[in-house]
């Protein structure tokens, strides 16, 4: 799970040891300088995902440097793909160097030195993936050349992947162990993609993470289009320009198919808003807003999925809800897992 750490406990004085302390735990071991140690502000999060993890951090203005005397100290030998989502930093490895604002990625490795430092006077907001080198199945002299490049991540692969380990902030914590294994291997998939993208060498992937790209592309799609109601495996397949036996066949390794994840998405996002505290809005609205063209229809197909119909669940939210003064919720799951009983396949939406 994640394990959270901030300056709010730590005195002025100590910022700057502390700080430098945390991202060599982290990271790896740097040296650091903080530009106004008075106002230093920082908290970061990191998850394990077996031998990879995922890190949220966000600081004030510091300059840090990795040196060789460092790397003989320490060299975990990780791969470090960082995508900023607030302020401005600059990376500089080997002849590379790098200018950061939100929506940027950038690559950089624990083996050879590097320095980095915020050029906001705010800081900077980083998601930051770290991967074992030998995790990563692209030609290492070719990521070598793409050290501290810096790259646009903010559509395609590269919005798929910040959207997904963004949503791991959210939701890692609702995963079971399987679920989190699960996780890791999509981190690495999606990264390796992204990466390989920039080097223009996609077809270096092996068949199975380019299966699990456009599983990932497809799902996305799924996900912006919930309000369509038409919405089908037929569609998608045409938006993708496959065949619909081949988007089949990319989720033979899920736990539901196409339809059913459709379905699954719009139950889940017609739930939330039942027990929404913006305001009664009318059972038949809510269906229609996510892509249920039939209110009998979905009245059934909810109570197939939660044990009762919508009005009855929104009234119990609500009176569970009420002695605590609280809002609702909505029962959330791991966004990655099922969340709902097994609904007949010939159920019409």
């Amino acid at each position: 799970m994640w394990s959270w750490v901030s300056h709010d406990t730590v005195a002025a004085s100590d910022k700057a040891e502390w700080f430098n302390d945390m991202i060599s735990r982290t990271v790896a071991p740097h040296r650091m300088a903080l530009l106004d140690p008075a106002t230093f502000h920082a908290r970061t999060g990191v998850l394990e995902l077996g031998r990879v993890s995922v890190a949220y951090h966000e600081f004030g203005a510091q300059e840090s440097w990795r040196t060789p005397q460092h790397i003989r100290r320490s060299d975990p030998g990780h791969y470090f793909l960082g995508l900023v989502t607030g302020g401005g930093m600059r990376v500089q490895q080997g002849r590379n160097h790098a200018g950061l604002g939100p929506g940027d990625g950038v690559l950089f490795d624990t083996s050879h030195p590097y320095s980095a430092g915020t050029t906001s006077p705010e800081g900077s907001r980083v998601l930051l993936l770290s991967i074992p080198r030998t995790a990563v199945s692209l030609p290492a002299g070719r990521l070598d050349a793409l050290l501290a490049g810096g790259f646009p991540a903010r559509d395609g692969i590269g919005a798929i992947l910040g959207n997904f380990l963004g949503s791991l902030r959210h939701h890692a914590a609702e995963c079971s162990p399987g679920e989190l294994e699960a996780l890791e291997r999509s981190a690495v998939v999606l990264a390796s993609a992204l990466l390989a993208q920039q080097l223009d060498i996609g077809d270096a992937l092996p068949v199975e993470t380019k299966e699990e790209v456009a599983l990932r592309q497809i799902l996305a799609f799924i996900e912006n289009h919930l309000d369509d109601p038409e919405l089908t495996p037929q569609t998608v397949a045409a938006r993708h320009h496959m065949s619909l036996s081949g988007l089949y066949g990319l989720f033979r390794t899920q736990e539901e198919g196409v339809a059913a994840r459709i379905r699954r998405r719009r139950l889940e996002r017609c739930r939330a808003e039942l027990v929404s505290a913006r305001g009664p809005r009318p059972i038949h609205a809510i269906a229609a807003r996510w892509g249920f063209t039939s209110n009998t229809a979905f009245s059934r197909t909810f109570k197939a999925a939660y044990g009762m119909s919508p009005r009855a669940y929104r009234q119990q939210a609500r009176q569970t809800a009420a002695p605590h003064g609280g809002q609702p919720g909505s029962g959330a799951t791991c966004p990655y897992g099922q969340g709902l009983r097994e609904i007949p396949p010939d159920t019409p939406h």
